[in-house]
Formats: structure tokens, C-alpha cells, sequence
């Protein structure tokens, strides 16, 4: 996992992602097949956003069971992008990068 990867919960929410900015939180959970296979894309994507001013975090549905309620997050993975904190996209389901780039660059637009 990169370290550019950031790892939200309930606890630090507010002031990373509702804070303002731009960012896109995986919503995940550890037993997940298809949570696994977006992992290294995740990665990717935080290396690659990292100076552009986009956050790229984790969300493990079972540790942030306040985020998952307060997103009506209902499978995993789930990808929420925000902008001021704002949901602006979403998805559901593993994407390949492209996609994921695509919207990341949509909300940075």
C-alpha cells in the first residue's frame, strides 16, 4: 500500500475530506475479492494525484461504521469522490485505472 494512501475513519473525516479539496475515499472491507483486486489501482492513483492536490483514502466499512451509514454505502467497493467536501461522483464495483483516472480528473477539472 502507498504511503500516499490515507486512511480515514470516522475520527478523521471531518478535517481531511470534509474540510474541502478535492479527494476519493475506497470504501472497503478486508474479507472483499474485488476490494483487493482495486487495492493496487488505489495505490497507484495516490501516487499519481499526490502533488495535484487530490486525497486518496480507505475506508474500512467494519472500523467507520459512521461514514458507511452516513453514505448509504451498501456493497464494497464503493469509490465516492468529493469536492469541498461535497459527493460529487460515485461509484460501485472495481474499476480499471483509466476509469478511475477519468473521474478523478472530472472533479479536478
Amino acid at each position: 500500500m502507498s504511503e500516499n494512501v490515507m486512511n480515514i475513519d470516522d475520527n478523521n473525516f471531518e478535517a481531511e475530506i470534509a474540510s474541502g479539496g478535492l479527494a476519493m475515499l475506497d470504501f472497503y472491507a478486508t474479507w472483499c475479492g474485488p476490494c483487493k483486486t482495486l487495492e493496487p489501482v488505489v495505490s497507484e492513483l495516490a501516487d499519481d494525484y499526490a502533488g495535484k492536490g487530490v486525497k486518496i483514502g480507505k475506508v474500512d466499512i467494519e472500523q467507520a461504521e459512521g461514514l458507511t451509514v452516513k453514505y448509504g454505502i451498501q456493497g464494497v467497493p464503493t469509490l465516492l469522490f468529493f469536492k469541498d467536501g461535497e459527493v460529487v461522483n460515485q461509484m460501485a464495483g472495481a474499476h480499471p485505472k483509466a476509469v478511475l483516472e477519468k473521474a478523478l480528473d472530472e472533479i479536478s477539472g
